[in-house]
């Protein structure tokens, strides 16, 4: 389970990356203000997605990262913290934002699973990225506009909220985290695919990044600054 990511590209960089997911269509709207480089993002932190702007086009937005919790979790809790990952598709509570209009693209870096293995130190981030340049990539996200209680401190709360689809592992994965990994996109194709397509289409997209495409580049810290 990613409960751990990196953007550190410019912002200037994710615009000109959107301008081409989206060619054809008017430029992508920025609407996330002065936006520093992001070497750790964790669970309920605001993070940059790319959605579908409300009348038309496309928009770049914060968002906070964790989903909606699926009712029966939430009994007796005073609290929502969020879903960050999202596995099973086919459970009710997530068919409702698979739709086109609930899909985004989520920029990351590099993104960190706690090492499994046998005799790894505890809470061991291992981070992963497409390069040891760490090249912009994408997660297929979801999100929705939401109100629940996320903080005590905050009381209740409206506020735009995503995650991601998570899959089996691929082959780099897999020895230090068995069990999932994020659905990773790497091409303007599938990232076109993933925010316009028919739901039976975009999903087929849920499935690991082919083996050797990502490599290990640091272990031990809490960020990625590279």
């Amino acid at each position: 389970m990613c409960n751990l990511y990196s953007q550190t590209k410019s912002q200037d960089a994710m615009r000109h990356v959107f301008d081409e997911m989206v060619e054809g269509d008017e430029p992508v709207e920025d609407a996330t203000g002065n936006l520093p480089p992001m070497p750790g993002i964790y669970p309920d932190y605001a993070a940059p997605i790319l959605r579908h702007r409300d009348g038309g086009g496309w928009q770049m937005v914060m968002a906070r990262w964790g989903m909606p919790t699926p009712q029966v979790f939430l009994a007796g809790k005073r609290t929502d913290p969020g879903v960050t990952n999202i596995r099973n598709t086919a459970s009710a509570h997530w068919k409702r934002w698979l739709a086109p209009a609930h899909r985004c693209l989520v920029p990351f870096t590099s993104f960190s699973e706690i090492d499994s293995r046998p005799g790894a130190p505890r809470n061991h981030p291992v981070w992963f990225a497409l390069g040891a340049d760490r090249p912009l990539a994408f997660f297929a996200g979801i999100r929705t506009e939401w109100t629940s209680v996320r903080k005590l401190k905050e009381g209740e709360v409206t506020t735009e909220l995503f995650g991601f689809l998570t899959c089996d592992p691929n082959a780099e994965v897999k020895p230090f985290h068995p069990k999932a990994m994020p659905v990773i996109l790497t091409t303007p194709e599938e990232c076109r695919l993933w925010l316009t397509a028919p739901v039976a289409q975009a999903l087929t997209l849920q499935r690991p990044l082919p083996d050797g495409m990502l490599q290990v580049v640091a272990e031990g810290g809490r960020q990625d600054a590279a």
